[in-house]
């Protein structure tokens, strides 16, 4: 048992895990942190920071291979993939050191090995305490006011495929692939399908994307999801749509390490198949048995609107909730949690003011409805688009035809934007001025009389408010 006790100990040093930590110690709190791995969690070393680090030196080819467009040729290049991954790795290994200091500054204790909850016992009148389970096979137990629950989640197998970390590859395994396959097939074409498409395409693997669904990137607005389709097909990538595999569609040959797909009265062979059908709860042994937590029927915690459990000492934030999986939602997830648990009033998180980015060639950002989405929810709603072409900045941007655009989507009745949704260049960092804009209550006309600097790419927002309004000058 641990000589202290502890206001919080959060379950996982993920995003959401670790920024909730440093919160509680802003409020005075003592906290701990169990992390059976790497602080950091999967955003850091095995999603959105190492994947931007490959997309950005897959960004970097795309240009060279259109340098010509600027005025330069470059008659040969030559690609230097063990690079590629050492960057990668340099740039996760500074950001963990960044991480390990954030702990010592706020004093955040870190336990390193699998945590789990304990029930009711002689050491603890509640559920709650955490047993620790080193390496070692040695264990403590540390008793604790109150638990978040960060577990995070990890990559999701087909019901009969599953991973075999050699030709059926998790988005894990791509990352530490140290030599390029010449020919793949992802399985899936959502965000982390199509981001790991954009990437191997331009770094010239030969890749083809197959969905079960209707179209790709079903969250998306329809018209986003054909321009990237386009996009992806004219640098070489090939779509299978609306395409339901099965335990007879998918031959791995152990002999030469590849795998044979057949669908829709055709077949492919490729050197690796990708799996990025989703991602599953890390909820299954952390001893949620022992308290009156309750889950989904696919194991994602449920909680209240304070990220609060059925014990209610018990919160629960991040990917292992289910809500949205992004690393942003999750660290304000867990901001949340610790406010609320240490009564700080915070406000509930408005799933609907969160900006989701796609990082793929071009970029892709939105938040809160498409055009789609509000009809499915009986809104009056009608939509407004400016394209990239009428921006200056995005025309010098652009390596070839720019048919990015920025679209908007307002409720007539209530006359308030409740949504955007943009492909083009740089769009994941246009996005937070969007963000701001809502959370902040602004109006269509308040964007747009807002003055932008020129040329800029952000000029597509203040073009796109002045639109709404019949004002418009440059559309």
């Amino acid at each position: 048992m641990s000589e202290k006790q502890y206001d919080l100990v959060v379950l996982g040093g993920g995003t959401a895990g670790y920024v909730a930590a440093i919160r509680a110690s802003q409020l005075g709190k003592t906290v701990a942190i169990v992390e059976k791995s790497l602080l950091g969690g999967t955003c850091l070393h095995k999603g959105c920071i190492p994947t931007k680090s490959l997309l950005k030196s897959a960004e970097v080819v795309h240009t060279i291979k259109n340098a010509k467009q600027f005025g330069i040729e470059v008659p040969e290049y030559h690609l230097n993939y063990e690079r590629i991954l050492d960057r990668k790795d340099e740039i996760v290994n500074q950001m963990y050191q960044g991480v390990q200091h954030l702990m010592k500054q706020n004093h955040i204790d870190v336990f390193n090995g699998t945590g789990r909850i304990l029930g009711e016992s002689i050491f603890s009148p509640q559920s709650g305490t955490i047993s620790v389970e080193f390496e070692d096979g040695e264990n403590e137990m540390i008793p604790n006011q109150f638990v978040l629950i960060a577990t995070g989640s990890s990559p999701q197998p087909l019901p009969f495929l599953n991973f075999d970390h050699q030709v059926i590859l998790s988005s894990d395994d791509i990352l530490n692939m140290d030599i390029l396959p010449d020919s793949i097939a992802i399985i899936g074409g959502g965000v982390i399908g199509l981001e790991f498409a954009s990437y191997l395409t331009d770094l010239g693997v030969d890749v083809t994307i197959i969905e079960a669904n209707e179209r790709i990137l079903p969250n998306e607005s329809a018209q986003i999801a054909k321009t990237i389709k386009r996009e992806l097909e004219n640098r070489g990538a090939k779509f299978f749509e609306n395409v339901a595999l099965d335990e007879q569609s998918v031959e791995i040959n152990k002999d030469n390490n590849s795998a044979t797909i057949h669908m829709n009265n055709q077949q492919i062979s490729v050197d690796k198949v990708l799996l990025s059908v989703g991602r599953k709860p890390n909820t299954s042994d952390i001893g949620l048995q022992n308290t009156k937590v309750k889950t989904t029927q696919s194991g994602h915690i449920i909680t209240n609107q304070y990220q609060q459990t059925e014990d209610k000492h018990i919160y629960a934030a991040g990917d292992c909730i289910g809500k949205l999986q992004l690393a942003h939602v999750g660290s304000k997830e867990g901001i949340v949690a610790v406010e609320h648990m240490f009564d700080d009033s915070p406000l509930p998180i408005n799933y609907d003011l969160m900006p989701k980015c796609i990082y793929t060639y071009p970029e892709i950002a939105s938040i809160g409805k498409n055009l789609e989405q509000a009809k499915e929810a009986n809104i009056n709603a009608k939509n407004y688009k400016v394209s990239f072409k009428a921006i200056g900045k995005a025309m010098i941007e652009s390596t070839g035809p720019q048919n990015g655009f920025c679209e908007v989507v307002v409720d007539q009745d209530q006359d308030e934007i409740i949504g955007l949704n943009m492909i083009g260049p740089h769009v994941t960092e246009l996005i937070n001025e969007v963000s701001l804009l809502q959370f902040m209550n602004g109006s269509s006309l308040e964007l747009g009389l807002t003055t932008h600097a020129h040329p800029s790419l952000s000029e597509v927002l203040m073009e796109l408010g002045l639109k709404i309004e019949n004002r418009a000058i440059h559309v």
